[in-house]
């Protein structure tokens, strides 16, 4: 079935950046929308970024102008370039299909600390 393998994640400090990876085994990736969901301990999980397949893209208000999400058709993989990083982004980032949602990945951790 559809795999949905996440990575780029680590350990930075406040300001920092990483640009996360979402790597992804279906055939029809083009034409479905894709987000960036993140969930921390003891918290609901938070989409937090989105784009469609004709590359349309929005994000939740507390990442607007410091993230931005993409896409690579021929590679059927998104990406979620985070800049300017704060210690409330510290979370476990996954990515799936908003409107259609298939099982979840395994996530990659971000921290951000000093």
């Amino acid at each position: 079935q559809v795999h949905l393998v996440e990575s780029g994640g680590g350990l930075v400090q406040p300001g920092g950046s990483l640009r996360l990876s979402c790597a992804t085994s279906g055939s029809l990736f083009s034409i479905r929308a894709v987000g960036w969901y993140r969930q921390a301990p003891g918290k609901g999980r938070e989409l937090v970024a989105q784009i469609t397949g004709g590359g349309r893209s929005n994000y939740t208000d507390s990442v607007k102008g410091r993230f931005t999400i993409s896409r690579d058709n021929a590679k059927k993989t998104a990406y979620l370039q985070m800049n300017s990083l704060k210690p409330e982004d510290t979370s476990v980032y996954y990515c799936n299909y908003p409107f259609r949602l298939v099982d979840w990945g395994q996530g990659t951790q971000v921290t951000v600390s000093s």
